[in-house]
């Protein structure tokens, strides 16, 4: 009969024991990256926020604002187009055939509540820049809104809408 070495059942404990450690060494290692990971994404977003945050000071913005202000005022139809988005919204369904911004505007008076708008202090929200304020921080606002975004550089009047509903004509 053989004998057993005395150090076996030490032997078997450190055998069993390597694997659990190699597991408890990969869990953590995966952990400080993921943690790693969630902390890079956190001061990216960040970083994204205070970029959006600064645009309404942006001197860019400021006189673009400003020139739309005066093209509204003036219902000069040419530089409202060249200001705005070639997909410009201004209404939630379909336009029939023949219709136009300007058409839906001066049949619906919206003129001065766009004129009024424009005059709202612009905040971000996603990708654009909107007036009136409660757009971004009230999700039951269900008034006129303007947003506004940058496209290739520059800025671009996106859209003038009512809030659904407001406008049934």
């Amino acid at each position: 009969m053989r004998s057993r070495s005395p150090n076996a059942p030490n032997i078997q404990r450190r055998m069993f024991c390597r694997p659990l450690v190699c597991l408890v060494l990969v869990v953590m290692i995966a952990g400080c990256a993921a943690e790693r990971e969630k902390q890079k994404k956190k001061d990216e977003d960040q970083k994204k926020k205070e970029r959006v945050e600064k645009l309404a000071e942006d001197p860019a913005f400021t006189a673009f604002v400003g020139r739309l202000r005066t093209a509204v005022a003036k219902k000069d139809q040419a530089t409202l187009t060249s200001m705005m988005t070639p997909d410009f919204g201004y209404r939630w369904d379909n336009p029939p055939v023949g219709d136009n911004v300007f058409t839906y505007w001066d049949l619906n008076e919206s003129w001065p509540i766009l004129n009024k708008i424009l005059r709202e202090q612009f905040v971000p929200h996603g990708n654009y820049m909107v007036a009136p304020a409660a757009v971004a921080t009230d999700p039951t606002y269900t008034g006129f809104r303007a947003g506004m975004r940058l496209v290739s550089g520059s800025w671009k009047f996106a859209y003038f809408v009512p809030g659904e509903g407001v406008l049934d004509r």
